[in-house]
């Protein structure tokens, strides 16, 4: 007889029927394992009365349809049946317990080990969701003995140890994967993600640190851009007069401009007429008045704020300039592409290149370094050919900041070919340093250690014997006193700096100053260290190596190009300041347009001030500011009278000169000193 009919026919007897484990969801067909054999163990016992004194369990158990139940809950400190006595006597008390509780079911199986087939679990069941407090209370009670704390222990041990193993394998499987998503999209592909600092800070402190309690909603008005997050003390943002248009596209790429509207433009001139008065205040007016958002007069106002130490209000003119040109975009430029171009010879594209430039900056001062690598990879996209901001010096130093090695490597190996990097003292000392970190990093395989250490011994000797000038002014910003073999040595010495092109002098000077700061790691002197005595021994024995660097370096660096010189003024390294050219120095430079081309493209001109004649001379000013009566020239002519008669002016003009000047020293009186009725006088002159 089947267990379904021997149960059916004990249900009856009681004048009850249990209800089947069909019924219940448990299949117990021939292939399920249970047909045909004994019961499982009952589950361990409850904790007896006393035990369980409070009575918290008991309501739980008055709907109890099997009389069993109750007999085996008296006996909890016994040892459970042997399975020969449950085949005859508690058949149905083992069907009424499935019935109450499935998660009991479980538990014995998991206990003893012997669970032969799957249990479907039954959450619509009353009196099994209301019973499973209790069987999860017997289930601590049950492991209150001292070997099922060790193996209960040893499981948890085992179990977290198998977590860190699965957590690492991830974590390098994740590395591996973003290592080569990265490798196969563009070099300079920038991510939108990257570009907000916020989300850097909260990978260093947290969200809560970065945000705090000021999570407050933006206006309605306020547009979301990416390169900046606009803030409601912001003025209400509307037209701006300037547009960006496609000029065209060739293969592949879009060639874009910003456009003036002729509203715009008076404010531009305007502007330029207040930055001609050599005072602050006079901008101010432009931004109250007439343009709250014109990117010139933010550009500038931004460097007179951070010349008076004012970082929070330069840095936020900054963005407000950005955001006013984002807004500004055309529908199909894109910053992620890595295919959109703006020419800096045209001057309405270079406040999009100097507000980027000046906005990484302080994205660098203000400590996030992955942020501001974004935006230099942006700036080189818009002009990778021609660089006119040359953030090829300072790109290298913002991964190496980031810990981005794998990108300046590949930038490296990549931009080689057709850029000759390693001509840079930047990428000749940087590139080595890049590998020299890769080589301490443990997830990575033996080989890929092993050869990351001899590709940056090889580079950073060969950087040692192109560009020795580096080495002493670098030790001296790092406080490190080199021994006594090479401070004797004349490679080394200050022959090398001395001797070197002042094109070079101002590379080697800026690169110094930037990135002295990442070589003060003892491991990476010792490193040094090595490689110097290295390049040492070449030098003594006369490799041939050493002589073609000294002849290059000869040869190059005759001058550097304007670009250079535009990143040096704008990056305000004093060494390197100190190194720039009296044609540089001699000339004024302006925040909102440093240097600009000198083949530039011009697209509306500046009307000519006729209140202000051209043709003066410095005499004539240094005159007029000692006489302000004098004019040289006389009354300024009309557009259409001839210019006959210079020599007669000329002459006019010095007779002018010399009546003005015979006023002056008749109308100077000479002052008598006050007479001292003690000639001798009690002086302090001893």
């Amino acid at each position: 007889m089947s267990r379904r009919a021997l149960r059916r026919l004990r249900g009856e007897q009681r004048g009850q029927e249990v209800p089947s484990l069909g019924e219940l969801g448990l299949d117990l067909g021939p292939e399920s394992g249970w047909e045909g054999l004994p019961p499982p163990p009952l589950p361990p016992p409850p904790p007896p009365p006393a035990a369980a004194g409070k009575g918290r369990r008991r309501p739980a158990r008055t709907g109890v349809s099997n009389r069993f139940e109750l007999i085996t809950a008296e006996e909890s400190e016994d040892e459970p049946p042997s399975r020969e006595e449950q085949a005859d006597t508690q058949l149905s008390e083992r069907d009424a317990a499935e019935a109450n509780n499935e998660g009991a079911v479980s538990e014995e199986a998991e206990g003893d080990g012997q669970r032969d087939g799957e249990e479907a679990e039954q959450p619509d069941q009353t009196p099994m969701s209301s019973n499973k407090p209790r069987k999860k209370k017997k289930k601590r009670k049950t492991k209150k003995t001292s070997a099922g704390e060790t193996l209960e222990g040893n499981d948890l041990e085992d179990i977290d140890s198998l977590l860190e193993k699965i957590e690492d394998t991830n974590g390098l499987s994740q590395q591996t994967e973003s290592r080569v998503i990265a490798d196969s999209r563009p070099l300079l592909y920038i991510e939108h993600r990257n570009l907000n600092p916020e989300n850097e800070l909260k990978r260093y402190f947290g969200a809560r640190a970065v945000l705090g309690d000021q999570r407050q909603r933006q206006r309605q008005s306020v547009r979301s851009t990416w390169l900046t997050s606009p803030k409601n003390t912001w003025p209400r943002y509307s037209k701006t007069g300037i547009v960006m248009q496609l000029l065209e596209t060739r293969r592949g790429v879009q060639y874009f401009t910003f456009k003036h509207h002729r509203e715009y433009q008076q404010v531009q001139f305007k502007f330029l007429d207040a930055v001609e008065s050599m005072d602050p205040n006079n901008i101010v007016p432009l931004l109250e008045a007439l343009e709250p958002y014109h990117v010139d007069s933010l550009l500038q106002l931004s460097d007179v704020c951070r010349m008076q130490e004012d970082q929070e209000m330069a840095r936020d003119l900054v963005e407000q300039a950005l955001y006013s040109l984002e807004c500004s975009f055309h529908p199909v430029f894109s910053l992620t592409s890595g295919t959109c171009r703006l020419d800096y010879r045209r001057p309405e594209n270079r406040a999009f290149f100097l507000a980027l430039f000046k906005h990484l900056m302080f994205l660098e001062k203000r400590g996030c370094p992955r942020t501001a690598l974004e935006f230099c990879k942006l700036i080189l996209s818009l002009d990778p050919e021609n660089d006119p901001l040359c953030v090829l010096l300072l790109i290298d130093f913002l991964s190496l900041r980031a810990r981005e090695y794998t990108f300046l490597i590949r930038m490296f190996q990549e931009w080689e070919s057709h850029r000759n990097l390693s001509q840079l003292p930047n990428f000749a000392f940087s590139v080595p340093l890049a590998y020299f970190f890769l080589s301490r990093q443990e997830e990575r395989s033996e080989l890929e250690l092993s050869q990351a250490r001899e590709r940056a011994a090889r580079l950073i000797q060969l950087a040692l014997i192109m560009f020795p000038s580096v080495l002493l002014p670098l030790l001296d910003r790092c406080s490190v006193q080199p021994d006594a073999r090479v401070a004797s040595h004349s490679f080394f010495g200050l022959n090398a700096q001395i001797s070197q092109p002042p094109a070079l002098n101002q590379l080697t000077s800026l690169y110094v100053g930037r990135t002295h700061s990442l070589w003060k790691d003892p491991a990476v002197m010792a490193w040094l260290e090595t490689n110097v005595h290295a390049v040492l021994r070449m030098v003594d024995a006369r490799d041939p190596l050493v002589e073609d660097s000294e002849h290059k370096r000869k040869m190059r660096y005759q001058g550097a190009p304007r670009n250079v010189y535009r990143h040096i003024i704008l990056s305000e390294m004093k060494e390197a300041m100190a190194a720039l050219p009296l044609e540089v120095t001699s000339q004024p430079v302006m925040g909102f347009d440093p240097l600009p081309p000198l083949d530039s493209i011009v697209s509306y001109t500046r009307p000519e001030r006729t209140n202000h004649p051209s043709n003066e001379s410095t005499l004539s000013l240094f005159f007029q500011s000692l006489l302000p009566n004098f004019n040289l020239q006389g009354n300024v002519r009309h557009d259409g009278e001839e210019e006959a008669g210079a020599g007669q002016d000329l002459h006019q003009g010095v007779n002018r000169l010399m009546a003005a000047m015979r006023d002056m020293l008749v109308n100077i009186q000479f002052q008598e000193p006050p007479r001292d009725d003690n000639p001798e006088g009690d002086g302090d002159w001893d």
